[in-house]
C-alpha cells in the first residue's frame, strides 16, 4: 500500500527534531571559545601569528671572491732575528744583526732602520712624545706593537719606506697609539699618513691601534691593506680613515674610525670584506671603490659577511664604480647621499641590509640589480628619490624580502623575476604597517620609519593570483623587530585601508 504523507503532516513530523537541533547549536555556539588559528583573524581577535623570514633557494649571482693569499698569512713567514726599540726619555736599541744587515740609527727621538737582512722581527715599545720610526727594507718584515704610544710633531708616526709586505702584530693584550703632525716637514719622499707603507700592510693580533690623523690620512698603503684581527681605533682623520691604492681585504678584527673625509677608501683596486666589525662615522664615503685615471682596473666591491655601520653627513655610504656583490652579512648605512651606490651591477644574495638616504636613494644601480636573498629595507628621500633606483636597466627578484621606500621607485621587470612583487602607495612615518591575504596569512608587518610616497615591497609570502588585505595601525605583541621588520610576534589588526590582488609578478596598486 502506498502511503501519502500530506505538507502539513510532514512540518508536523519533523518540527520536534528541528527545534532539538536549534537548541544543540544554540547551546554549543554558547559555550565553546573558538580561538583563531595562525591563519585567519579579524579586527579585535587574539592577532594573527607572524611568520619568520622565509629562507630561498635562489641561485646567488655576482662576485664570489675572498681574495685569499696564502702569502698574507703570518704562519707561512719566518722572522728568525727580533731587534727591539724601547721609547722612553731614552731610547733603548737591541740589534743583534749590526753589522750583517740591519743598521739603526736615531736623531731627536726620531728612528731610522736600514735593512738588507731576511727574516727580521721589529718590537716598538714605550713612548715618544716627539719622535718616529722609519724603516727602509728589502725584505719583508715583521713589525710588532707591543704598548708603544708613538707621537711625531713634524711628520708620520711610522713611515715604511719599502714596497715589501709588513705584518703588522698588535701583541696581545696591549693598547698602541700613533699620532702625527698637523703640518709635515718638506720631504722628498712619500709621508701620505700617520702611519704609512709603500707595501702591504697586514695586521693581526688581539691588541689595540689607536691611531690620529691630524694631517691627512690615518693609515695608508700605496699596495693594499688587509686586516686579519686587531682592534684599530681611529679618531679625526683630516682626510681617510684608511686609504689604499691596490685593495683593502678584511678577514676579521674590528674598526672603529671617525674622519673628514673618507671611511675606508681604495684608489685605484677592490674591496673584499669577508669578516669583521666596522663602526665608521664619516663626512664623505665610508667605504669605497673607485679609480682615479686608469679605467682598466676594475674597482668591484664585495661583501661575504661581517658587521658593517656607516654614518655619512655628506656623502655614501657604500660605493663601487664597478659591481658591487652582497653575499652575507649585516650593514646598515645611513647616509645623505645614497646609502648604497655601484657603477654597474648590484648583486644581493643575503644578509640584513638597511639603506637609509636623507637627500638620495637608498640602493642605487647605475646598471642593472639583482636580489636573489636577504632582508633588505632601503629608503631614499622623496621624489624623485628611490629605495630601489636602476633606472630603466634590468631589474630582477627571484628571492629576498625587500621593502622600498621613497618618492618613487624603480619597477622590477617582470619576465626575468620569479618572486611577485608590489608597488604601493604612501605611509607615515612610525605606524605599523600590515599586509594579509585573504586566508588570513600574514605577508609583512612593517614599522614605516620615514614617511614616503612609494613602497615596493617582494617577499616568497607573496603569492600571484592571490588577494591581500593592507592594514594601518594596530600593535604587535611579543614581537622580534629587525631593522622595522617584524620577524616574529602576534598583530592585532588596525584600520584596514585598501585591497590588492596579485594578478601578475609584478602588480601595481598605489
Amino acid at each position: 500500500m502506498i502511503s501519502f504523507i500530506t505538507t502539513a503532516s510532514r512540518q508536523r513530523q519533523w518540527a520536534p527534531l528541528f527545534l532539538l537541533a536549534t537548541a544543540l547549536l544554540a547551546s554549543c555556539t554558547k559555550n565553546t571559545d573558538v580561538t583563531p588559528s595562525s591563519t585567519t583573524a579579524t579586527a579585535g581577535s587574539s592577532g594573527v601569528v607572524i611568520s619568520n623570514v622565509i629562507t630561498t633557494t635562489a641561485t646567488p649571482k655576482g662576485s664570489t671572491a675572498t681574495a685569499a693569499n696564502s702569502e698574507d698569512l703570518l704562519v707561512n713567514s719566518t722572522f728568525s732575528s727580533t731587534v727591539t726599540i724601547g721609547f722612553g726619555s731614552t731610547i733603548s736599541i737591541t740589534n743583534p744583526l749590526e753589522g750583517n744587515g740591519v743598521t739603526i740609527t736615531q736623531t731627536n727621538g726620531d728612528v731610522t732602520i736600514n735593512a738588507t737582512a731576511t727574516g727580521v722581527a721589529y718590537v716598538l715599545t714605550g713612548t715618544a712624545t716627539s719622535g718616529s720610526v722609519k724603516i727602509y727594507s728589502d725584505k719583508k718584515f715583521l713589525l710588532t706593537l707591543n704598548g708603544v704610544s708613538i707621537t711625531n710633531n713634524d711628520g708620520p708616526a711610522i713611515n715604511i719606506q719599502s714596497s715589501k709586505r709588513v705584518f703588522v702584530v698588535l701583541a696581545d693584550n696591549t693598547t698602541n697609539s700613533l699620532t702625527d703632525a698637523v703640518t709635515y716637514a718638506t720631504s722628498t719622499e712619500d709621508q701620505k699618513g700617520t702611519l704609512f707603507s709603500e707595501g702591504q700592510l697586514i695586521f693581526s693580533g688581539t691588541g689595540t691601534l689607536n691611531v690620529k690623523g691630524n694631517n691627512k690620512h690615518a693609515i695608508i698603503s700605496d699596495d693594499y691593506v688587509r686586516l686579519i684581527s686587531g682592534n684599530i681605533n681611529i679618531s679625526g682623520a683630516a682626510s681617510d680613515g684608511i686609504h689604499t691604492n691596490d685593495a683593502f681585504i678584511a678577514d676579521g678584527g674590528a674598526i672603529t674610525l671617525t674622519a673628514a673625509g673618507d671611511g675606508i677608501q681604495c684608489e685605484e683596486g677592490y674591496i673584499v670584506i669577508n669578516n669583521g666589525t666596522f663602526t665608521i662615522n664619516v663626512a664623505d664615503k665610508g667605504i669605497a671603490a673607485s679609480y682615479d685615471t686608469d679605467t682598466t682596473i676594475d674597482p668591484y666591491l664585495t661583501i661575504n659577511g661581517g658587521v658593517i655601520s656607516i654614518t655619512s653627513t655628506a656623502g655614501e655610504g657604500i660605493e663601487s664604480k664597478s659591481v658591487l656583490t652582497i653575499n652575507n652579512g649585516t650593514i646598515t648605512a645611513r647616509t645623505y647621499d645614497d646609502a648604497i651606490n655601484a657603477g654597474t651591477f648590484i648583486y644581493i644574495n643575503g644578509g640584513t641590509v638597511s639603506a637609509y638616504s636623507s637627500n638620495n636613494d637608498g640602493i642605487d644601480s647605475n646598471g642593472q640589480l639583482t636580489v636573489t636573498g636577504g632582508q633588505i629595507i632601503s629608503a631614499g628621500a622623496g621624489g624623485p628619490e628611490e629605495g630601489f633606483d636602476c633606472d630603466r636597466n634590468t631589474f630582477r627578484i627571484t628571492g629576498g624580502i625587500m621593502v622600498g621606500m621613497g618618492g618613487a621607485t624603480s619597477t622590477p621587470t617582470a619576465n626575468v623575476c620569479t618572486q611577485p612583487s608590489v608597488i604601493l602607495g604612501t605611509g607615515t612615518a612610525n605606524q605599523l604597517y600590515h599586509i594579509e591575504a585573504n586566508d588570513g596569512s600574514e605577508a609583512l608587518t612593517f614599522l614605516i620609519p620615514k614617511s614616503y610616497t612609494t613602497m615596493l615591497f617582494s617577499s616568497p609570502k607573496l603569492k600571484i593570483g592571490t588577494g591581500y588585505k593592507v592594514y594601518s595601525g594596530g600593535s604587535v605583541a611579543g614581537g622580534t623587530l629587525v631593522n622595522g621588520l617584524y620577524t616574529s610576534g602576534t598583530y592585532t589588526l588596525g584600520t584596514q585601508t585598501k585591497t590588492f590582488t596579485t594578478s601578475s609578478m609584478v602588480t601595481t596598486s598605489r
